[in-house]
């Protein structure tokens, strides 16, 4: 089942990692850890191994993989010994990913990027192809006519109006060419009425929105926690501090409104109401590639009694993203192949702001996503 995995942002922090851990994966050098789809109740031949992923993809920057991942090996995201390990494996990668276009119209850019999926696919005789949103955060899309109807949508992308993000030219070219699409970025993507009739017309699932890594992945265990207790939480505040690509981008405030709505939806949703305070998002530049978050709950016990909770997490969202990168490639393709078309409500495990009803409870979101694996068999 060989797979193709085109990764829109392809020389980005968590892009690079992910390709850099599958070829170590498939060469016998690195553990699976944090791949979701190794857990025993997981494990099956429906998916596409990790030696059958095949990479490329669209980014705006020049810089070769190699040079990115020997700068997130400087940086502690990857080991130096992996990269220098896998340099022909990463420079072969390298030949497949292309620039973005830029062309006139976005129905122009679009085919573009059709053609080159579809190219990518030939060359390597895939499968399928699975197309991942890890580019840069967007703005939140401001509601346009052209969203409503595929045929209006055409129409419009034929103009040299933009009445797309970038995220959902990319979601357009996918379908277009046949492709599953994923967005881990909390980005439009393929959340627009003309794009899901879209997927529906040529037979494609598509997945997101925001890959769940890290305050977020507590949030959905701890919320659950004091709704099944019910203690009620006065409020909840957080402060994430990040440095690198991603904590430049979240400085611009429209990219931070929409990271910090996607963030907060857990709570409502799981909770039954919103408890005071917010969620910020701060650039820090000395933190480089790792980002820190600290919470404080502040909760009611038995006869009003006041409580509080406070966590701290550190980590490496590239680190911690890019399992699960591999993990949504292989779900996602399974999926295809076995005719699912349309949202993937089924894989909200992975997301912080998940496509349809769903129970925003990790536990819950596990039992699920095993039934789902369950029915791939």
């Amino acid at each position: 089942m060989r797979t193709g995995v085109w990764l829109v942002g392809a020389r980005g922090s968590v892009a690079v990692t992910s390709i850099v851990g599958a070829a170590a994966l498939r060469s016998g050098l690195a553990e699976p850890i944090g791949c979701v789809t190794e857990h025993p109740r997981l494990q099956t031949g429906a998916l596409p191994g990790f030696a059958d992923l095949v990479f490329g993809g669209h980014d705006v920057v020049n810089a070769s993989l190699v040079k990115r991942a020997e700068a997130l090996a400087a940086a502690g995201v990857v080991p130096a010994r992996l990269v220098a390990a896998l340099h022909s494996e990463l420079s072969t990668v390298d030949d497949d990913v292309r620039p973005v276009p830029h062309a006139p119209t976005q129905r122009e850019t679009a085919a573009i990027m059709q053609g080159d999926l579809e190219r990518f696919r030939d060359r390597h005789e895939l499968e399928r192809v699975v197309v991942v949103n890890v580019s840069s955060t967007e703005a939140a899309a401001v509601p346009h006519p052209a969203h409503a109807g595929l045929d209006r949508l055409r129409a419009a992308m034929a103009t040299p109006e933009q009445v797309l993000p970038s995220s959902s030219v990319a979601a357009y070219a996918a379908m277009s060419a046949g492709c599953a699409y994923v967005d881990f970025t909390p980005s439009t993507g393929a959340r627009l009425p003309a794009l899901h009739e879209l997927a529906v017309e040529r037979g494609t699932p598509y997945a997101g929105h925001d890959g769940k890594t890290g305050e977020t992945l507590l949030k959905s265990v701890l919320a659950p926690m004091f709704a099944m207790r019910r203690l009620h939480a006065t409020s909840w505040s957080g402060i994430n501090l990040l440095g690198g690509g991603d904590g430049a981008t979240l400085a611009e405030p429209a990219a931070n409104a929409a990271k910090s709505a996607s963030k907060q939806r857990v709570l409502g949703e799981t909770l039954g109401y919103v408890p005071d305070g917010t969620t910020r998002i701060e650039y820090v530049p000395g933190l480089g590639d790792f980002k820190t978050a600290w919470d404080l709950v502040t909760f009611e016990g038995f006869l009003g009694t006041a409580m509080r909770m406070e966590f701290t997490w550190h980590g490496c969202d590239s680190a911690l993203a890019a399992p699960l990168v591999l993990d949504l490639a292989r779900l996602t393709a399974a999926a295809h192949r076995n005719g699912h078309v349309g949202p993937l409500a089924a894989l909200a495990f992975f997301f912080k702001d998940p496509l349809g009803d769903t129970d925003h409870g990790l536990g819950a979101q596990f039992e699920t996503l095993a039934e789902f694996v369950e029915g791939l068999r």
